[in-house]
């Protein structure tokens, strides 16, 4: 499992966002999204690259760190 912070979460909306996002990349699987945490955590079937994963979030108006 690989993890990731994620500023800018607000609510249960933000949660689905994320997860459809990081989900819609090739190779990333069990994508659950931790609103207190702050952060993702998801299984990769094969490498993605982390600004593959930052630049989808950032897509969708979060900050990845």
């Amino acid at each position: 499992m690989s993890t990731i912070k994620i500023k800018g979460m607000r609510c249960g909306h933000c949660v689905g966002s994320v997860t459809k996002a990081l989900e819609a990349i090739e190779g990333v699987s069990n994508v659950k999204v931790d609103l207190a945490k702050g952060e993702a955590v998801y299984d990769e079937s094969t490498p993605v690259k982390i600004v593959t994963i930052k630049a989808a979030i950032d897509a969708i108006g979060f900050e990845a760190e």
